[in-house]
């Protein structure tokens, strides 16, 4: 066992355990594909609702080991029951020598048919299997604070010396713009798949049964994502103080920001018109029953959350960053604005004041979703890759 590298986490549903699996680098079974996944974390994300549709698609002849480097596993939740997925965990290793070390010979044990590693947190993994030269695809969604407005030189410099030899998938064309130009990666080992989302037709939690009171002559403007800087939820508390009287806004999420975004709730005089529900498992039921989405973010590149609304039929106020102007319909562009709260106010007001605007764009937002972004598309577009890959494509 590599030194670091923790016995199972987790054994759900008849898998083996990681601990066999490493020391024998054999197939749970038949010809079924092997992945082993490494995430910074694996807390309920964009990647990890990814993850989940992907694992809910590929079916029971793809087998996924998942790692999370800081060892939480909350979106364990949401991957499908009947996946067969297991979930191993990682000890401190100490200096960054000792943990290449250990992760390069997890990778010479296990073996997996494909490594996966996700955004520069898992990048120590890709580092290490330079050495091991298991066949890789890395996956890059986003970046955090440090990076929301420009990137960080050593970072480039480290993203050119562990992405030459593997294969990079960008959902967003702002990243893989970025992976051409500063990071140096081939265009043959580049590939753009973006992100879809299952179509759903009605919500499993109705908004009645939350016990939010909620009065029925306001809008309901929904925000969802987790409450850290690059998400700028206080941003959005701002922006949203002139329609307090009109709307409700309910955000969905925890974090970090939390007590500030309650100290702004304060200051601002909000009261009851925004609700802070929380990390909620059910989050896409929530805000397929508002009338509109909102999007603070600093940086984001091609979020799920606004896919999701589309899907719903909702209208979508945001800040322009990363593709989400290319993402929505040309109805709803107009309210894709430039960074500034009074901007944001005004997208966000056009919308709450016009129900039969809200109408419009939604469904024109509906039908660029089911046309442009279904999640079979995606799965086929990455069960080629990955395929294509564990069978020695270069």
């Amino acid at each position: 066992m590599a030194q670091g590298i923790a016995g199972l986490s987790r054994e759900p549903h008849g898998e083996r355990s990681a601990a066999a699996l490493q020391r024998t680098g054999a197939p749970p079974s038949g010809r079924r594909l092997r992945l082993l996944h490494v995430f910074p974390n694996f807390n309920i994300g964009g990647a990890q609702v990814r993850f989940a549709s992907l694992a809910a698609g590929f079916g029971s002849d793809v087998s996924h080991s998942i790692l999370a480097l800081r060892g939480d596993y909350e979106a364990s939740e949401i991957v499908p029951q009947d996946a067969a997925v297991t979930y191993l965990s990682a000890r401190s290793c100490g200096r960054l020598p000792g943990r290449l070390l250990a992760y390069g010979r997890m990778l010479a044990e296990l073996r997996p048919d494909v490594l996966l590693t996700y955004n520069w947190g898992a990048m120590e993994f890709a580092f290490a299997n330079t050495f091991v030269g298991r066949p890789h695809l890395h996956l890059e969604d986003g970046f955090g604070p440090e990076e929301a407005t420009r990137q960080l030189r050593r970072r480039v410099w480290g993203r050119r010396l562990a992405l030459r030899r593997c294969h990079v998938l960008a959902p967003s064309e702002t990243l893989r713009n970025l992976a051409l130009e500063s990071w140096g990666v081939s265009p043959r080992r580049l590939h753009h798949v973006p992100n879809g989302v299952p179509s759903r037709q009605r919500p499993s939690t109705p908004l009645e049964t939350l016990g939010l009171d909620l009065p029925a002559h306001r809008v309901r403007v929904a925000w969802s994502g987790a409450l850290r800087p690059e998400k700028n939820p206080v941003g959005l508390l701002h922006a949203f103080a002139p329609l307090r009287d009109r709307a409700t806004l309910l955000i969905i999420g925890d974090g970090p920001e939390r007590a500030r975004v309650v100290a702004a709730a304060r200051a601002l005089e909000l009261g009851d018109s925004v609700r802070l529900l929380g990390a909620r498992r059910d989050a896409r039921d929530i805000v397929m029953q508002c009338d509109l989405l909102a999007v603070s973010s600093d940086t984001e590149q091609m979020p799920l959350v606004v896919l999701e609304a589309m899907d719903a039929a909702l209208p979508v106020a945001s800040f322009d960053v990363g593709d989400v102007r290319s993402m929505l319909s040309p109805e709803n562009r107009p309210f894709v604005v430039g960074h500034s709260t009074l901007a944001l106010t005004a997208a966000i007001a056009r919308l709450v004041e016009d129900p039969q605007l809200r109408r419009t764009v939604g469904a024109a937002n509906r039908a660029r979703a089911t046309e442009v972004y279904g999640a079979d598309s995606m799965i086929r577009a990455h069960r080629r890759l990955l395929e294509q890959l564990a069978a020695g494509g270069r």
